[in-house]
């Protein structure tokens, strides 16, 4: 089904080109079916036309007539704007997908006083290779059809949840946000082994190649991370002795906090945006 929608990305930062993307690469969408749209940078609009092929134009030379999935993608602070722009254009069979951090599906519906479908999507960036984890929740007036192409779309990037939209922020701080703690980390595992003796690139092949095989390990096996850290770890052995540095530096307690700050800032957005009380 999903191949024969034409999907409007108004936004054309980097969650919209990992999107688009993925689309392409992974779930091999005709590139004439996908728009992308913003507001003055020509030079953005020209790069993504001709990296992937794809529609682009200006925000003010937007047409929507023969879109069916419009995707909301600019930043939480140009909603409102970019919402009350789009209330005169959007037409009774559009779907609208928001991947904007911290904005509500009952914000989003009440700026554009109709009855549309709106549904929250929280990707990441790994959409760019078809490895995204995408979190979805419904908006008050979305029927199964409309959450059905919404799955659909998702799972052409990576893997699918739906989540209550009280779940939202959260998710965002572990999966919207989490590649850059994992990129964070790699950083200082490449950094401690070239301070070692190696080579960059090699250790970057190294430490990236041990973070994928733990993580097909996480979602292969039955046994929890607390479970397989604890086999992988001899009393007074190699692991043990890193695990006790990351113990007694913080490492646990700084993951932890990445994440709540994260979702914490999530609500703040909504908060400072919407200026509505929080869900």
């Amino acid at each position: 089904m999903l191949k024969y929608k034409n999907i409007a990305f108004i936004g054309a930062g980097s969650m919209a080109e990992a999107m688009v993307s993925g689309l392409i690469n992974k779930a091999e969408m005709s590139p004439d079916r996908i728009t992308a749209v913003n507001h003055t940078n020509e030079e953005r609009r020209i790069e993504l036309s001709s990296k992937y092929k794809i529609q682009t134009v200006a925000f003010e030379e937007i047409s929507l007539r023969n879109k069916d999935v419009i995707i909301l993608a600019v930043k939480p602070k140009q909603a409102e704007a970019v919402l009350q722009r789009l209330k005169s254009v959007l037409q009774d069979h559009h779907v609208i997908l928001s991947v904007l951090a911290g904005i509500s599906t009952r914000y989003i519906e009440e700026i554009l006083e109709k009855p549309f479908p709106v549904i929250r999507v929280m990707p990441n960036t790994s959409s760019m290779i078809g490895e995204s984890i995408t979190g979805i929740s419904a908006g008050k007036y979305v029927e199964n059809d409309d959450l059905d192409l919404a799955q659909e779309l998702s799972k052409a990037i990576g893997k699918v949840k739906i989540i209550s939209e009280k779940q939202m922020d959260v998710f965002t701080g572990i999966a919207g946000s989490g590649p850059a703690y994992f990129y964070y980390l790699l950083e200082h595992m490449e950094d401690a082994a070239v301070e070692y003796g190696l080579d960059r690139e090699l250790a970057r092949d190294i430490a990236a190649q041990t973070l994928y095989g733990a993580s097909k390990m996480v979602m292969e096996s039955d046994d929890s991370p607390a479970e397989l850290r604890k086999k992988v770890t001899s009393p007074n052995g190699t692991t043990a002795a890193g695990l006790q540095a990351l113990k007694e530096n913080g490492g646990g307690d700084a993951i932890e906090k990445a994440v709540k700050n994260a979702a914490r800032r999530s609500r703040s957005l909504r908060k400072e945006f919407e200026k509505v009380p929080a869900l």
